[in-house]
């Protein structure tokens, strides 16, 4: 709480003054610190705990690194972490959990359901939401202004998804497959539209529900109709599951995948039938030099920092940079800060445009080999 400066009134002092003249000058002068308590949403239970995983890491990474340089305007941060489960009700639950405990400041959600549910309310009641990984256009195309995204679009990983398919493989068979998931049905979708724009037809379009029974029914399909190529959004632990049931079966088509896949667990489910799958995801930070001290740092505590970890970082960053920057640690300041500065984060030197959509480099095609994925190149 700041102090006003105490102004003698006219004319003698009561005593009942005096005494508060003598309190008031023995009070600081500078303001008390009091955390700033920020609401970090992520899947802690369902499919996609390990994206919530790496999200949090860094999250926690990039708070403790704030704290160790002043906090945020010169308070201290500390988290409040809630499973969302990837889920649309227990996300809108969660942001009503906020709401309640005046966190003003959120870090979340993963999944774009979840953040598309949560984000009404925070729009409601003025809190600033940022996500680490919600790829869904329509998170920010709504153009509420306390939204906000580090990640990339899924608009523009389907037309990148769509460009590789027509360049690298179009005179292979295409199948676009989806589970019925809000993510992999978008996704498949949008792909469709921008690769049937581009002048290529795919050979199946189908959906498909998730067991190792359907899997390897689905495997069988494919293989039976020639399929060469499968472009599939879902996410790490399915997509793993399903190339190697495929493989075990003898069916070893050009797997695509996307960001959902930005996992070791992809490779450790699938196993060697791993090596070769595509992937589209955001560029990579931990491998610019903007993100190298904190990698190294990621390192040497045995932490990869892969995937989304460094996504979470970036969106704890971004929030702190701009509450540093306003002078403030109120979501409205903070916001206008976000839509109008440019801030030195992990990603590199990075704004927000009028939707909240980070100005930082898109998607990139990436290849799986032992474990790990690189750079596709040409």
């Amino acid at each position: 709480m700041k102090i006003g400066r105490f102004v003698p009134a006219r004319g003698p002092l009561r005593p009942a003054l005096i005494a508060l003249s003598l309190c008031l000058a023995l009070l600081p002068a500078t303001r008390a610190a009091a955390d700033v308590v920020i609401g970090v949403a992520v899947p802690r239970s369902g499919p996609y705990v390990a994206v919530g995983e790496q999200v949090l890491r860094g999250v926690e990474t990039a708070a403790r690194d704030a704290n160790a340089m002043g906090g945020l305007d010169g308070q201290p941060v500390t988290l409040d972490v809630q499973d969302d489960a990837c889920d649309s009700n227990t996300a809108t639950a969660v942001a009503n959990h906020f709401v309640r405990s005046n966190v003003r400041l959120v870090v979340g959600h993963v999944c774009s359901n979840a953040s598309i549910a949560a984000s009404d309310i925070y729009a409601q009641n003025g809190v600033v939401m940022i996500t680490a990984a919600s790829v869904a256009a329509r998170l920010t195309d709504r153009g509420l202004p306390n939204i906000f995204r580090v990640c990339g679009r899924d608009d523009d990983q389907a037309r990148l998804s769509a460009a590789v398919l027509a360049e690298r493989f179009r005179d292979r068979k295409i199948a676009l497959i989806q589970d019925q998931t809000p993510a992999a049905r978008s996704l498949a979708a949008a792909t469709k539209d921008n690769l049937n724009r581009i002048g290529v037809n795919e050979a199946l379009f189908l959906s498909f529900s998730p067991s190792d029974a359907d899997d390897a029914a689905l495997a069988d399909r494919l293989k039976g109709a020639g399929i060469e190529v499968v472009y599939y959004g879902g996410d790490a632990a399915e997509m793993g599951r399903l190339v190697k049931i495929a493989a075990d079966r003898g069916f070893r088509p050009q797997w695509f995948g996307t960001s959902a896949i930005a996992t070791p667990d992809f490779a450790k489910i699938a196993g060697p039938a791993s090596n070769g799958v595509l992937m589209t995801f955001y560029l990579d930070p931990s491998r610019q030099p903007a993100a190298a001290a904190v990698v190294k740092a990621f390192k040497a505590e045995g932490v990869d920092p892969t995937g989304s970890t460094i996504y979470g970082y970036a969106a704890m960053q971004a929030l702190v940079a701009a509450g540093n920057f306003a002078h403030s640690t109120e979501p409205k300041p903070i916001a206008q800060a976000l839509h109008t500065e440019r801030f030195d984060l992990v990603l590199g030197t990075v704004g927000f445009d009028s939707k909240g959509d980070v100005t930082a480099q898109g998607y990139v095609l990436y290849v799986w080999k032992d474990g790990s994925f690189t750079p596709a190149g040409k």
